[in-house]
């Protein structure tokens, strides 16, 4: 077992602080393929295991729960993480209500529909 700030370095806050649990993430192909490519360095600074199994995750999108879960890391740590991988032009970041915009727009009628559906539970 692996302490977190042996794997943030010792960090304990992320330096961005517009990374929520639902921002959603997504990999710049090209420029992950190549870092993973590389083996493990990118650029002047090295990818650790987390980094890579953080972009092999957000290929397809993803939010920061689901990628802190599916690391098994506390949320405070993946956020580390990903700051890492959106400073190095690796991954973007989106906060959902613009990926909702840019997929057409958020549809109402089925958002009424899903709070309805949980009121009469």
């Amino acid at each position: 077992m692996v302490r977190p700030y042996t794997i943030t370095r010792g960090r304990t806050a992320p330096e961005r602080d517009d990374l929520t649990l639902i921002t959603v993430l997504t990999t710049d192909g090209d420029e992950a393929a190549r870092a993973l490519a590389r083996g493990s360095r990118a650029g002047t600074r090295g990818l650790q295991p987390e980094h890579r199994m953080i972009l092999d995750r957000c290929r397809r999108p993803a939010a920061v729960a689901e990628v802190a879960a599916g690391l098994d890391l506390p949320v405070s740590v993946t956020k580390i993480l990903l700051g890492d991988l959106v400073a190095q032009g690796l991954l973007r970041a989106r906060a959902p209500l613009s990926v909702a915009r840019a997929s057409g727009g958020v549809d109402l009628g089925l958002l009424t529909a899903v709070r309805e559906g949980l009121r009469r539970l």
